[in-house]
Order: structure tokens, then sequence, then C-alpha cells
């Protein structure tokens, strides 16, 4: 490859990256997304106000149960759920890390299952974590850091337990293989699970940058494997989850093999708002 090619590639690597940060950050920033929640409310059997939300709430095996008042605003799907005297409402069972999401005003009421608990978190656009938001800073994007590896199937899928970023809920995914790869001339390997689109791998990782430059709990990077198992691990584009910028989050924590003995300079650093708690 000539100089002049070789330059030409790797503007293009930079730009196709500022452009997917660029779009990543757009999606973070969503009106509902998760730097506008304003509660994280774990769901018992009696029957509870809870800040945030109208009505009272409760769960009970596993079907959630919301009484409102006269006068509360509730939509699901663009539909009223709230008569005139007032409604009682079940929802689920939910599968585990589903919900559904229902408007109250400009709130989105999300009611997920997480760790087998049942939860409710408004999300309102005036959230000051959300009005606030500076970014994310990253490092410069370095080719070096996006490595060819293989995924390599485990003879079947394994049960996988992690840890959360919140006590007491552990988190439990489905593990179909290793991803492995050289980096730094190690010779290294990933525990991989599902990940939310057909066809694709999420890897949770921490490695010597953590609690350094980037956040202490994780990050995490989604990946394709080809037909023939290849695959493009561009760590450049290992992001931050939620709970990297809020307490109101329950994210997983990688599995202990997944935390690598190299450096990764690259991908997303701590987020500013947490910078001077690290």
């Amino acid at each position: 490859m000539t100089t002049a090619s070789t330059g030409t590639a790797l503007e293009s690597f930079e730009t196709d990256w500022q452009e997917w940060h660029a779009a990543h950050e757009r999606q973070r920033a969503h009106p509902h997304g998760f730097l506008a929640v304003t509660h994280l409310h774990w769901l018992g059997d009696e029957a509870t106000r809870l800040e945030g939300a109208p009505g009272t709430w409760s769960v009970k095996a596993g079907v959630v149960r919301l009484v409102l008042e006269p006068g509360d605003s509730l939509q699901q799907d663009g539909r009223e759920l709230n008569g005139p005297s007032g409604a009682t409402l079940e929802f689920g069972p939910i599968e585990e890390r589903g919900g559904i999401n229902l408007l109250s005003g400009d709130t989105v009421i999300e009611v997920a299952k997480r760790g087998g608990e049942y939860i409710v978190r408004p999300r309102n656009p005036s959230n000051a974590l959300l009005r606030h938001y500076q970014g994310t800073p990253a490092y410069s994007p370095d080719a070096a850091y996006a490595v060819r590896g293989t995924f390599v199937p485990f003879e079947a899928p394994r049960p996988t337990t992690v840890g959360a970023a919140v006590e007491g809920i552990q988190h439990v995914y489905e593990a179909p293989g290793e991803i492995r790869f050289k980096l730094a001339g190690q010779e290294l390997a990933l525990t991989a699970f599902n990940g939310h689109a057909p066809g694709s791998l999420s890897v949770l990782f921490t490695d010597q940058t953590s609690g350094k430059t980037t956040y202490a709990a994780n990050r995490s990077l989604s990946v394709v494997p080809a037909a023939d198992g290849s695959v493009l691990l561009d760590f450049n584009r290992a992001v931050n989850l939620p709970c990297a910028y809020t307490d109101l989050a329950t994210c997983p924590l990688p599995p202990a093999e997944n935390r690598l003995p190299v450096a990764i300079e690259a991908g997303e650093k701590i987020p500013y708002e947490r910078q001077d708690q690290q």
C-alpha cells in the first residue's frame, strides 16, 4: 500500500469513527434516554406511591398492579389508560431485561425486570443530568486498537452469572462462546454474550485503564462474527454503560475472565460527570 493510500485509509477510519461517535452521543442524549432517569423504584407486594409516577404500584406473582386515581394521565402506545373514575391496571409478566414504556405527561414511565426484580424508572427530559450533559470524552481513534479475532463457540451455551452496578441483584446471561485475539503481544480471550441485534455479540470488559482514564466498573463492545467465525474487535468503539453516568442503573459487570491484563487506550473515557469521583 502506498503512503498516499495509507493516509486515505486512516482519514476514512477517523471519519467513520467521528460519525459513529456523534451518532452514539445523539442517541445517549435522547429526551427519554437513561440520562433522563429521575428515580429507580423497586416494586414489592405492598401498594406504594412512587415519586415521579402516578398512582400506587405493587407486584405479585410477576404481575405489576397499578391503581390510578381520577385525573391521573397515563398512556400506552397513544391510548389513554385511565377512566373518569380511575383505573386498576395490570402489566406482565415481563421477561428478564424486558420492559414496557408508559407516558405520563412529559415523563416516560419505564416498567422493567432486572435481576429477577421489577422496577419502575421515570424518565423526564428536564432531569438535570440530561440538561447538563457535556458529552463523553474519548481517546482519539487509533487503528492499532481495531484487531482481528476469532469467535470460538462453546460446546453448549453457558449460563453466566455476573454482578450488577447496584447491590443485591445478579444478572444471568447466555454465553455462546468466546472471542480470541491478540493485542499488545498477548494472546487474550473475552467471553461473549448474545447481543441485542440478531447475529451480534456483546462483550463486557475492564482493562488496565479502568479506574484511571476509563470507567472503573465496565465498558461494552458490540461485534458481529462472520460466517467463518472471524470478527473485528474495534476497541475505538468501546462504550460506557448507563452506570457510568447515573446511580439509577442496574448494569451488569464483566465476568471475571474479561478483566484484561493490557491497557486499551481506545474508546470512551470516564464521563465528565464522574471524573471527580474516581
